[in-house]
């Protein structure tokens, strides 16, 4: 068959995206990060140095040193941090149960399910519950009391104190901790723990040395977003309290909607203490997020 008789083939032709069309599909986010994002916070950096005539003042910002507002940040942090490391280190125990403990398909699937629901669990509807199983006469609380003869009350707990909000906040974290880190621990590759027995070294050894140096930015982060998790709750402590904890976001609305400590501009600067807090937060996370992904790949 000579060159002449070969059937002409069609040249390929090369389709053109249109960056246009493109950006297009970006413009529903543009237009919420704007709306519930970018807004809210111009309108707390701006409030946070006006008076109640709207002229421009630093007493907001200089309120900040009253004992009881930095009472408040502290009293915030401690929630959070003891939050953000029992809800990771429980958590963490119960993400290497499901991936790497050999445990069977449909009890990952289970407890994937239930941390996905439970994660997003918080508000209003969570202190209640907290309330009818764990409260002065909840459901536990009176079944431990007519069984076992034990009255968790008199023993010293308190739903309604520090350590009781701390419970109540461990439903939603260690489920955020197992959620994060699963995928973390099922990145470990098989490789690694193969040539490490190989060279004669312990299940301990490879953790000691391989695994947790590997899983440790990725941990560290994951407590972090856990922290700032917490540090921003706010409906779950008010309902579940009643505003008697002295939390920040309790104060910022006493200062914004409240009727005796009524001042919007030193909520405001509460608020706008907790943005530059949460901001630190997400910076430190997404720098440990890259440092474990270099690894994960």
């Amino acid at each position: 068959m000579t060159q002449a008789s070969l059937p002409l083939q069609k040249p390929a032709t090369v389709r053109l995206r249109n960056p246009a069309f493109a950006w297009l599909g970006m413009v529903p986010f543009f237009l919420f990060a704007i709306a519930f994002l970018f807004l809210p916070s111009s309108s707390l950096f701006v409030g946070s140095f006006q008076n109640s005539e709207g002229g421009f003042t630093f007493d907001n910002l200089l309120g900040l040193s009253q004992p009881k507002i930095l009472d408040s940040y502290w009293l915030s942090i401690r929630v959070s941090a003891v939050t953000a490391i029992g809800g990771g280190i429980f958590g963490f125990l119960l993400a290497y149960a499901v991936t790497l403990g050999g445990l069977p398909q449909w009890v990952r699937s289970a407890i994937t399910t239930f941390s996905g629901v439970a994660s997003n669990f918080a508000g209003v509807p969570l202190a209640y519950a907290f309330v009818a199983v764990l409260g002065r006469i909840g459901f536990v609380t009176g079944l431990l009391k007519d069984i076992f003869n034990i009255d968790i009350y008199e023993a010293g707990f308190n739903l309604y104190s520090f350590w009781g909000l701390s419970l109540t906040y461990m439903y939603f974290q260690f489920p955020l901790m197992v959620l994060v880190m699963a995928p973390a621990l099922d990145g470990l590759k098989r490789e690694w723990r193969e040539a490490c027995e190989n060279l004669g070294a312990t299940s301990f050894e490879y953790w000691r040395y391989v695994a947790m140096p590997i899983l440790l930015p990725s941990l560290l982060g994951t407590m972090i977003l856990l922290f700032g998790n917490a540090f921003g709750a706010y409906a779950t402590a008010l309902a579940l309290t009643g505003g008697t904890l002295n939390l920040v976001t309790i104060q910022i609305g006493a200062q914004i909607r409240g009727d005796v400590l009524h001042n919007p501009g030193l909520g405001y600067a509460l608020a706008l203490g907790m943005v530059v807090i949460m901001a630190i937060s997400i910076a430190a996370y997404t720098w440990l997020q890259r440092r474990t992904e270099r690894w994960l790949r």
